[in-house]
Formats: C-alpha cells, sequence, structure tokens
C-alpha cells in the first residue's frame, strides 16, 4: 500500500467517524444496526402499539421481499411476536416515500410469501404495517394515525387483520410516543429517554467495537457505489462502441465480460 492511498483511506475513515456522530435512528444505516438489537425493535414496537407485553420472536432487517410478476422492495425490519402478529416496521425520511399505497403494497407482499402454497387464507396472520415519517404525511396535525379497512354502509370493521399506523415524526409531546420520536431524532445517547435504546446508540457510537461495526457498513456502502459506477460506466462505453459498428464479441472482449452480459446492457437501454 503507497502513502498516498493510505492516507486517502485513513481520511475516508476520519469522514466515517464524523457521519456517525451526526446519525440517528432516523437514518437508514444506523436504524439498522441498532434494530439488530432485538429488544430495540421491542420497545418501539410497544410505545407505538401501546402493547407494553408484546414480544418478538424473531425478526429480519432490510430483506428483499420478492413479486415473481412485478416490482420487490425491500422492507427495513418485519418482525414476529408470540402472538403470531407480524409487523412491518419502516422509517421514512421523505414523504414520497410514505405515500399511502406504499404501506398497502408492503402488506401484499407480505401475504404473498408469507402465506403457504395450498394454505387457507384464513390462516394469514395479523398483520401491522408501521410508517414512522420524518414529516406529517398525512397532514391531520396529529401525534398518530391508525387505518384499518371497515364497511361504510354498517359503520363495521372489515375484519381482514390489517393496520396501517402512520407515527409523526414531527411530534415532540410530553407522552411515551413523543419521548420516542425524541429519543429517534437524538444524535446522542445521553440526550435519549429510553435505557434501551440509549444503550444501544452508545454501543454503536461510543465503543470501539461499535464504532468499528459503523465504519465497515459504510465502507462496504462505499465498495458498492463504486462498483456500481464501474458497472454504469462500463454500460457506456458498450453503448458507445455499439453505436460505432463494433461486434458484439469485440465489445464483450474490450469490456472483459460475457456477450450475454453486453446483450443484457444493450436492452436495458432500449427498454428504459
Amino acid at each position: 500500500m503507497t502513502q498516498g492511498t493510505a492516507g486517502r483511506l485513513e481520511e475516508r475513515h476520519d469522514r466515517y467517524i464524523e457521519l456517525i456522530k451526526q446519525f440517528t435512528i432516523m437514518n437508514d444505516i444506523f436504524m439498522r444496526n441498532v434494530l439488530k438489537e432485538k429488544a430495540c425493535t421491542e420497545f418501539i414496537l410497544q410505545i407505538i402499539t401501546e402493547n407494553i407485553g408484546l414480544r418478538i420472536v424473531e425478526q429480519v432487517l432490510q430483506m428483499d421481499y420478492a413479486n415473481l410478476h412485478g416490482r420487490a422492495a425491500r422492507l427495513d425490519c418485519v418482525a414476529l411476536d408470540t402472538a403470531n402478529k407480524v409487523y412491518n416496521l419502516e422509517i421514512q425520511q421523505e414523504n414520497e416515500g410514505a405515500l399511502p399505497k406504499r404501506p398497502r403494497y408492503h402488506a401484499s407482499l407480505l401475504d404473498a410469501n408469507i402465506l403457504e402454497p395450498g394454505t387457507e387464507f384464513q390462516n394469514l396472520p395479523c398483520t401491522t404495517v408501521i410508517f414512522i415519517t420524518k414529516n406529517d404525511v398525512l397532514g391531520g396535525g396529529l401525534p398518530i394515525y391508525h387505518i384499518s379497512r371497515t364497511v361504510r354502509e354498517v359503520e363495521a370493521d372489515f375484519g381482514d387483520e390489517l393496520d396501517i399506523i402512520y407515527v409523526n415524526g414531527s411530534n415532540r409531546d410530553d407522552t411515551e410516543l413523543g419521548r420516542l420520536i425524541h429519543d429517534l431524532n437524538c444524535r446522542e445517547a445521553k440526550d435519549m429517554y429510553s435505557k434501551v435504546l440509549a444503550a444501544r446508540v452508545h454501543m454503536l457510537k461510543e465503543t470501539k467495537e461499535g464504532v468499528d461495526i459503523m465504519c465497515e457498513e459504510l465502507q462496504e456502502l462505499y465498495d458498492e457505489g463504486v462498483k456500481e459506477g464501474e458497472v454504469l460506466k462500463a454500460k457506456r462505453s458498450a453503448l458507445l462502441l455499439y453505436k460505432k459498428g463494433t461486434a458484439l464479441s469485440d465489445i464483450a472482449e474490450v469490456l472483459e465480460v460475457g456477450i450475454d452480459i453486453v446483450q443484457e446492457w444493450l436492452s436495458e437501454v432500449v427498454y428504459e
């Protein structure tokens, strides 16, 4: 490793440290690492659902839920409790990422991936999709919104056991929910109300082990970005060579990829 390379790596590491200091649980990458401590997910769900007895059996974070005939989605956190209820917990900074049809789609992906072939529809679990948003997306001036389907004519619950909850992340009132939102927006553990969340934030920001974990995550994101940039440049080169009449086999040889990859790249351009 040259001295210049070592210097750049050290500079990048210093930038990572500064980024970590600025993170709150409302930041996607930091939230993911906070919620790896199951007790943190449990605490957040307990406050939002007003169910202090809620206990998480298992959870998955940042998992892609497939749709064989349409768009897939990566869900922030999906958890199962002891009552066999499923929760999808999402944190959204941008209003556009929390439009009403988004939780509807998340719920449909959960149902499609949970229900095994041949299983009765009645066996679908009770599902709650929760969006914690930076702003008051629904615009009603309330700290929390509960949405469920009803039969309009008789004003009765439809009974599909799907609930959607929007939590207004701009709320800071003096309630358990308001204090939770305060904690989700705190940069320092010492300023947080919740001992559970504070302990995890302290570990990730103020211990060598935690800082190393976060730096590794940031480095992985950096490497992914570099790789994506290299692929994008290769795609552009392939297109330019193709427009100049270069044979696919020659393009593949120049870019050191298979002909099938070149064909895939060119087809993406055609259908964009």
